[in-house]
């Protein structure tokens, strides 16, 4: 276990800001404004960019579409960071540098998603070619974090390639005994990605609890995380928190459910039927057996649609810890932060804080099916931030939840091995041009009322939506 050398408290503020404003990006001026009085709201110190500084901006590209549109190109609007809003903190960030430094955007998708197509819609090449001719003496880089790109035929990956990742590399984080992986009953049937039951859990076995990170922001004297305002089916909500997942090169090392039932100490299945029973034994079963056999893969495709038959579709049964039961994914969210916050690019102890700024785009917001499949809310808002548990419980109030209904924010509060939270939720504070969101965050009134994912319906709404929900 490693002693402390920074204080909690160092990490940023319990002061959030949400500033409201058109449910549109058409006008750039006007949401530039929106922006930069958003982060003024904060008050940060005058020396918070500094000229010299790499200045890495980590958007939400998660997906080029929406998942139940993936043959509309235009669908993406309430899946992904808007371009418009990474063109505007990039340029309020790159004025800050006055000439010198650099300014880099990057991201680590989804395994199945093309960066190449969220490049070409969100014309990004155009993007730091304008922001290279404006703010000239400035390097603006852009790249995927990703090794490799999946290809997945209905839910089956049947290929993958490689690819080349972060440039300046990755860096091995070993938590161990400061994990909140540590003593999980789940250990040895943890789940990541792509059917590899063996690099999961061979990097989460204690004492040993080990996550590789893209350099890049890891080695950020700024890091600008630029998450949507959307809802999750792991965790909740998907704002500044779960929005770092994006910063790792193999999603295999990062556990996002436990396989089987609640009964058999699982968190895959919300119910603990003989008939989910039965089906994670085939599942896992299947996978072990396509891992790495794409010819088999291919095979799988009708079987899947098979089984879907069943066992009922995705859509409609929770599976894949698809609920609010899920016991596993806030606990390697929290984990991210704790490498983020701690550490640095060589994998040393931090001896300065990390400068870390969250602006969210909940201009256009995301509810119902999420992160990949939501609705639109024409919310209009951003918020601003410094620290990314203040920014996800205001964002939370906001969109209608109760944070305390999430492990994600509920036990951010109560980490004991290498804290990441030197306030608590009563110290949370909100500044607003309007008066009914101004003041203690749990005393915002007037919010959204964000659709939760099925599996947290009649859950994590807040208690006065809930009660709304008894009497109909």
């Amino acid at each position: 276990m490693l002693v402390n050398t920074l204080s909690p408290s160092s990490f940023g503020s319990p002061k959030v800001s949400v500033f409201s404003g058109s449910a549109s990006y058409d006008d750039a001026p006007a949401l530039q404004r929106q922006i930069e009085a958003a982060i003024a709201a904060l008050e940060l110190p005058g020396d918070f960019i500094r000229p010299g500084d790499r200045v890495v901006l980590k958007p939400n590209w998660v997906k080029e579409h929406n998942a139940s549109k993936p043959e509309d190109e235009n669908a993406w609007l309430t899946i992904i960071t808007h371009p418009a809003v990474v063109r505007a903190v990039a340029r309020w960030a790159a004025g800050k540098l006055q000439g010198r430094g650099s300014v880099t955007l990057c991201d680590a998708p989804q395994s199945d998603s093309s960066f190449d197509t969220i490049r070409r819609l969100h014309r990004l090449d155009d993007l730091i070619t304008d922001l290279t001719q404006e703010f000239p003496g400035i390097a603006f880089l852009l790249f995927d974090m990703r090794c490799e790109e999946w290809t997945i035929d209905d839910g089956v990956t049947i290929a993958k390639r490689e690819l080349n990742s972060d440039p300046s590399g990755s860096v091995d984080i070993h938590l161990d005994a400061d994990s909140e992986f540590l003593g999980h009953p789940g250990l040895g049937k943890l789940y990541g990605a792509s059917y590899d039951f063996a690099t999961t859990n061979r990097q989460h076995t204690d004492p040993h609890h080990e996550y590789r990170i893209c350099r890049t922001p890891m080695n950020a004297d700024v890091l600008i995380n630029i998450p949507k305002l959307k809802t999750h089916k792991k965790v909740g909500l998907t704002v500044a928190l779960k929005n770092l997942v994006g910063t790792t090169p193999r999603t295999n090392w990062l556990p996002r459910h436990t396989e089987g039932t609640p009964a058999e100490g699982g968190d895959q299945f919300a119910e603990s039927s003989a008939k989910r029973a039965l089906e994670g034994t085939l599942m896992r079963t299947a996978k072990k057996i396509l891992f790495g056999r794409f010819f088999l893969s291919k095979l799988f495709v009708p079987l899947k649609k098979l089984g879907r038959v069943i066992f009922g579709d995705t859509k409609e049964v929770v599976r894949s810890g698809n609920w609010h039961g899920n016991n596993t994914a806030w606990r390697m969210i929290l984990d991210l932060h704790k490498c983020f916050f701690y550490f640095d690019g060589t994998g040393r102890r931090r001896e300065k804080p990390l400068r870390y700024l969250t602006i969210v785009d909940g201009i256009i917001g995301g509810d119902g099916d999420g992160p990949m499949s939501c609705d639109p809310v024409e919310s209009g808002v951003i918020l601003a931030g410094t620290h990314p548990v203040a920014v996800d419980c205001v964002s939370a109030q906001l969109m209608g939840l109760n944070w305390q209904k999430t492990r994600l924010l509920n036990d951010a509060f109560a980490i004991q091995r290498l804290p990441i939270t030197g306030f608590s939720p009563s110290d949370i504070t909100v500044a607003s041009n309007k008066p009914e969101w101004t003041g203690p965050f749990e005393q915002m009134h007037d919010c959204f009322e964000f659709r939760c994912h099925f599996g947290w319906a009649g859950h994590l709404e807040s208690d006065e939506r809930l009660a709304k929900m008894s009497k109909n």
